[in-house]
């Protein structure tokens, strides 16, 4: 497909050079090429992909509570009020449950 497209590319790029139109044939034929470059680049990508096998989702594993800063995931951060968030992360950070500081 990749091969086909650089020489649908190639052909309307060799015509613009050579009958050197600047007319409404000249901007079609442009506008074909850079298509016909773009379908190319596009097939060559899905080409690579193919040979390549898809990575191993890490969404879902999680690490050890120890490597977690401070116990609180992104998750829990989306939810709180930006205040209480900070409040939470700093409790946390001073090993305290939060209910001591009130």
């Amino acid at each position: 497909m990749a091969v086909l497209a650089a020489l649908g590319a190639l052909a309307p790029l060799v015509m613009l050079v050579v009958w050197r139109r600047q007319d409404l044939l000249g901007v079609v034929l442009a506008l074909l090429c850079v298509l016909m470059t773009m379908v190319a680049g596009v097939a060559v990508s899905a080409a690579r992909q193919v040979d390549d096998p898809e990575p191993a989702d890490r969404s879902a594993v999680v690490g050890p509570p120890e490597l977690m800063p401070y116990g609180i995931d992104a998750d829990t951060l989306d939810a709180l009020d930006p205040r209480d968030a900070l409040r939470a992360v700093r409790d946390r950070r001073r090993g305290s449950d939060g209910l001591s500081g009130r």
